[in-house]
């Protein structure tokens, strides 16, 4: 990748482990739902906003619409609920390492794929180094029992799957504007959480201002203005290669966790940080690379 696209990466990275945050502060007054609902629709309108001022017009057939739809029910919708139910019982921290298997993800969805990357013996090593990481981060909860921990990180495992399969959808809509897709998809996970949200949590009642400064940033600032650049971004990069955006999110949730809200760094958050970073090293050949780099002669 060229070196403005490697920035662009470092800075998605750092804006969605500071989510991971947010999303810790929000669940304390309002519900997974709830949240994934705030956080598509006022990204949506602002997306639609940017879409109507540079003078685009809406040109699709219906089962595109249904497909991008579909997109954004997989991308964002889901995963967006997963992760604050999740983080009811992890930390920050734990919710970012663990989400830094997207690009894992990727690879497995990718292999199974209609005309997806095909899995190389790096990229295989790459997902069980993924794994190993993701069962260090397990060990505590193992051995306190703690089921509830052991089944959030199973829920942020599910929304890695979600993402690995939307990278892997999006590639079919390369040839549509990439802020319409945006909107559409965005507006697709709005419409489709409505009925959910109202049904099962019920109209939200938020007193706090911290809440409502929490869905400005995750609507705004982790979702409408890194969208209106990802889609865009995926199809000069490839989805393995932008999935690395997740090797940031960890250390930028770890670090604001810590900092913010008081969350301890445990050697165990390391050597499973260490271990998924590993993986994606793999996955993106960088790692055999530096090993078969010839020693300079003196």
């Amino acid at each position: 990748m060229r070196l403005t696209d490697w920035l662009i990466v470092i800075a998605l990275g750092t804006v969605w482990g500071g989510s991971f945050l947010f999303n810790a502060i929000m669940v304390q007054e309002i519900n997974p739902i709830t949240i994934s609902f705030g956080r598509v629709f006022f990204a949506a309108l602002l997306c639609w906003a940017v879409f109507f001022a540079l003078g685009k017009r809406i040109k699709l057939d219906g089962k595109t619409l249904l497909g991008l739809i579909t997109l954004g029910i997989v991308n964002f919708a889901i995963p967006f609920a997963l992760f604050p139910l999740a983080q009811k019982s992890v930390s920050v921290g734990v919710s970012g390492i663990t989400n830094a298997l997207t690009p894992i993800m990727v690879v497995i969805v990718s292999q199974f794929w209609p005309g997806g990357e095909k899995a190389t013996f790096s990229k295989s090593l790459g997902v069980l180094a993924g794994f190993s990481g993701v069962t260090i981060l397990a060990i505590p909860a193992l051995q306190q029992g703690g089921h509830s921990e052991l089944w959030a990180i199973g829920l942020i495992i599910l929304a890695t799957l979600c993402y690995g399969i939307s990278m892997n959808i999006v590639r079919s809509y390369h040839h549509i504007d990439s802020t319409l897709t945006t909107c559409i998809a965005l507006t697709g996970a709005s419409l489709a959480l409505l009925p959910f949200m109202l049904t099962i949590e019920g109209i939200p009642h938020i007193t706090k201002a911290q809440t409502w400064w929490s869905i400005g940033y995750i609507s705004i600032i982790a979702t409408a203005i890194p969208f209106l650049i990802v889609y865009k971004l995926v199809e000069r990069v490839g989805a393995t290669n932008f999935s690395t955006a997740t090797f940031v999110a960890p250390v930028s949730a770890l670090i604001l966790g810590f900092l913010v809200l008081g969350e301890p760094i445990l050697p165990v958050h390391l050597f499973g940080m260490l271990a998924i970073f590993i993986g994606i090293l793999m996955i993106d050949g960088r790692l055999f690379l530096l090993l078969k780099r010839p020693k300079p002669t003196l």
